[in-house]
């Protein structure tokens, strides 16, 4: 699925492709919205939200006040879905029954493939979509003091599972989890209430973020300067992820994966640490 970072680029693409421009067309490929026609309409900005585009609209000047309501178009990409952005009339790099959403304007055609979700709403109503979630690492809403009150207030949940809780603070993804982990020397499966210096945990995701928001190949092995210094030939581009049995960069132990639920009924997924520099809290069987 994709992190913060990658949809805080693909946000800042399809800013920079439509924002100022009126839609000439719209084809929302989805039931619910199929008979939804935008062509008139003035794209307003594109923003992130954590891990939500959000893209907002405004309708046509010729239309009387009550009809000029402004609309925001609201996806999340989940574990498959991206928009590109064409010249108008390009041919496309993904099939075409994959496409969700398609934008025409002048300048460029936008198109959302695979979408795992797409809706449009009220601009005033956003809060409907994603007002439940926590302070956004990339955003100007980040407030770090309450990202961590909403993380202890549930002392035994394991902290890996707490980093992924959108509700707690918004655009952390399982990538950025293992590698906050790995450098604040915390286990993935250790519980909240074990975890003494969580605002340096959640700075760290926070920095490893803010270092990829430029295009190229994601790395999380930065500098004393915060400059990425991964993705070189024979240097790994991440601290642990994806890593297992691989030697630990820091002491050499071989990188561990295992597996840690979301919550009650949840799907399991991977993580990756490294058992010497992460090792479990004492009072508990190592994981």
């Amino acid at each position: 699925m994709p992190e913060g970072d990658s949809v805080w680029r693909a946000a800042a693409q399809l800013h920079a492709a439509l924002a100022g421009q009126q839609l000439l067309s719209s084809d929302f490929r989805v039931p619910r919205f199929a008979t939804l026609q935008l062509g008139g309409w003035t794209v307003n900005e594109v923003v992130a939200r954590g891990k939500h585009l959000l893209m907002r609209l405004q309708g046509p000047a010729d239309r009387t006040p009550a009809e000029q309501d402004r609309l925001t178009i609201h996806s999340h990409l989940k574990m498959e879905g991206t928009w590109q952005v064409y010249p108008p009339g390009g041919r496309w790099r993904k099939p075409g029954f994959t496409a969700r959403c398609v934008l025409r304007t002048a300048a460029a055609d936008a198109v959302g493939f695979s979408l795992g979700i797409l809706e449009v709403v009220r601009t005033a109503d956003e809060d409907s979509v994603v007002g439940h979630l926590g302070p956004d690492l990339l955003g100007s809403d980040w407030d770090l003091a309450e990202a961590e009150l909403r993380i202890r207030a549930a002392p035994d949940v394991p902290i890996g599972v707490a980093l992924l809780d959108q509700r707690n603070l918004a655009g952390i993804g399982n990538i950025y989890r293992c590698e906050a982990c790995f450098l604040s020397g915390v286990h993935p499966a250790a519980p909240v209430s074990t975890v003494a210096e969580l605002p340096a945990l959640i700075t760290h995701a926070k920095v490893l973020m803010e270092a990829n928001l430029s295009p190229g190949r994601r790395t999380t092995v930065l500098n004393a300067r915060g400059v990425p210094v991964g993705r070189t030939p024979g240097r790994p581009g991440y601290w642990v992820y994806r890593r297992e049995h691989q030697p630990c960069l820091r002491c050499g132990t071989p990188v561990r994966r295992g597996v840690l639920a979301n919550g009650a009924g949840s799907e399991e997924r991977d993580i990756y640490y490294c058992p010497v520099c992460q090792p479990f809290p004492a009072a508990s069987a190592d994981s």
